[in-house]
C-alpha cells in the first residue's frame, strides 16, 4: 500500500537528496515500489529594495517525501541513498504520515496551489524611516506587524509626542 514517509536528510541538500534517490530507483529497477518524491516548498513574497519579489522557500528544511510501497527493497533503496541520514519514526520501523498532514504540508487539501505568502522581513522594536506619504523621511520604532495587511504600526515623534502611525511595508526602510 503507498504510503508518504518523511526522509531525514542534510539540511540544504534537499534538491540532491531527491535527484539521487529518483536515479537510484531508476537504477535499481524500483520504480513500481515509488509514485513521488517531494520536496515540500512555498512561494513567498519577499520586500527587497522596496521591490516586491516572489521567492521559492523549503516548508520542511532537511526532509524530503516519498510516496511509496514500503517494502525491505524499497527500504534500502532510500536508506543507502547518498545523503539520506534516515526515516522520521520511532525505532527501526518508518511511520507514515496521515492524509490531512499530506494534504497540509502539499497544499493540495485546499484545491490546488496555496497563495503566496508574504515574507516578514520587520520585527518588533526595529527603527526604520518612512519613505513615502505626508510623513516621508520621518523616523520611528516599530510596535506593531501585521504581515496579512502588508501594514506596521511605527511610533514618530510629531512636535515632541509619539503618535502611532500605520504604514505599508513598501512605505519604510529599515535604518543601519
Amino acid at each position: 500500500m503507498f504510503q508518504w514517509y518523511v526522509i531525514n536528510t542534510y539540511s540544504g541538500h534537499e534538491n540532491k537528496v531527491k535527484a539521487n534517490l529518483e536515479h537510484r530507483i531508476e537504477s535499481m529497477g524500483q520504480r513500481q515500489r515509488f509514485r513521488r518524491v517531494v520536496v515540500p516548498t512555498e512561494q513567498v513574497i519577499e520586500t527587497k529594495d522596496g521591490q516586491k519579489v516572489q521567492a521559492e522557500k523549503r516548508v520542511l528544511p532537511g526532509y524530503v517525501l516519498v510516496n511509496m510501497d514500503l517494502s525491505d527493497e524499497a527500504w534500502v533503496v532510500v536508506k543507502n541513498t547518498p545523503g539520506v541520514t534516515g526515516f522520521v519514526g520511532a525505532g527501526a520501523k518508518p511511520v507514515p504520515l496521515s492524509q490531512p498532514e499530506v494534504d497540509r504540508i502539499l497544499h493540495t487539501g485546499t484545491g490546488g496551489s496555496a497563495p503566496a505568502r508574504n515574507q516578514v522581513e520587520f520585527s518588533l522594536g526595529e527603527s526604520v524611516k518612512i519613505t513615502s506619504g505626508p510623513l516621508a523621511d520621518f523616523d520611528g520604532e516599530i510596535t506593531d506587524v501585521n504581515a496579512d495587511g502588508q501594514k506596521l504600526q511605527v511610533m514618530v515623534n510629531i512636535f515632541e509626542r509619539q503618535v502611532p502611525v500605520e504604514v505599508g511595508f513598501d512605505n519604510v526602510k529599515k535604518l543601519d
